[in-house]
């Protein structure tokens, strides 16, 4: 497996305006990744996304890294006026996602709105195949991640890869986004593992709900418990188990490092990529 670093990683440091997504490149390169995942394009004032993925393609080329995702948001039921204008709307990221240089991209599927799961079922995986479908078309795989609560959950996740039925489409594993639908990660990855076209490391400090609230910096589960990000190796996901589901069925794709705690954003990025690099080659 190659360890990626996920451009979210540097969220807080994007945020405040002491990096831009193109610095992201170059500080992906010095700390020693093997590939960089885009989450959207964050086009400075009067870019459009369009040039600035020309851009930091270009620059990935420059310096040798190469991107492992593409990644946005989506939503199939509520994000756009109806569902054939979300599907051409997340097309025309296919098409940014082109420009950048990505053959791998990650979309959302739903948040829910107020139908169960297997109502809803056929109708955000048409979407699916039909955005899958056309990033056939330029050599893009395209993945759905647990992820947004609604479409969180292992048996939920593996009824759309399955109701989808199409080779161009896999899901993105993310070891820490199980527990914000309350669920072990190592049973729902080693479930998944044989879908996966990429794969995210993740760790989070978790509390039960028969506490306090631990207060800033945590959120609430689906079922009430809380969870604050935290660097790989420090919190309670159970990283090596996953790693191995992985292992077992020769995954030998990208791993990328999606970091979203509290503490300094470059030291929990170094730590977490010493700790899952030794991980890795440990067993």
């Amino acid at each position: 497996m190659k360890i990626s670093v996920s451009s979210y990683s540097f969220n807080k440091l994007l945020s405040e305006g002491s990096m831009a997504q193109l610095d992201c490149i170059t500080k992906a390169k010095e700390m020693g990744f093997d590939a960089i995942e885009f989450v959207d394009i964050i086009a400075p004032e009067g870019v459009s996304k369009e040039a600035y993925a020309k851009v930091l393609g270009a620059e990935c080329i420059r310096v040798g890294l190469p991107i492992s995702s593409f990644t946005f948001s989506a939503d199939f039921l509520t994000g756009s006026a109806n569902v054939e204008a979300e599907i051409e709307k997340v097309k025309h990221m296919v098409d940014i996602a082109e420009i950048l240089g990505a053959n791998l991209i990650r979309h959302d599927a739903t948040t829910g709105d107020g139908r169960s799961f297997d109502k809803i079922l056929p109708i955000i995986a048409d979407a699916c195949r039909e955005v899958t479908e056309y990033a056939a078309t330029k050599g893009i795989r395209t993945t759905v991640e647990n992820h947004g609560f609604f479409c969180q959950d292992s048996d939920r996740v593996e009824k759309l890869y399955n109701k989808v039925d199409n080779e161009n489409f896999g899901l993105l594993i993310d070891m820490g986004n199980f527990l914000c639908a309350d669920e072990a990660p190592d049973k729902a990855f080693s479930r998944l593992a044989s879908y996966a076209f990429y794969a995210h490391a993740k760790d989070f400090h978790v509390k039960s709900a028969m506490l306090p609230n631990p207060g800033e910096g945590f959120f609430s589960t689906r079922g009430g418990n809380y969870l604050r990000g935290a660097i790989i190796g420090h919190g309670d996901v159970p990283v090596i188990p996953c790693l191995k589901a992985l292992k077992n069925v020769a995954y030998n794709g990208y791993i990328a490092i999606e970091f979203e705690g509290i503490e300094d954003t470059l030291m929990a990025i170094t730590i977490g990529l010493a700790n899952l690099r030794r991980y890795i080659n440990e067993f």
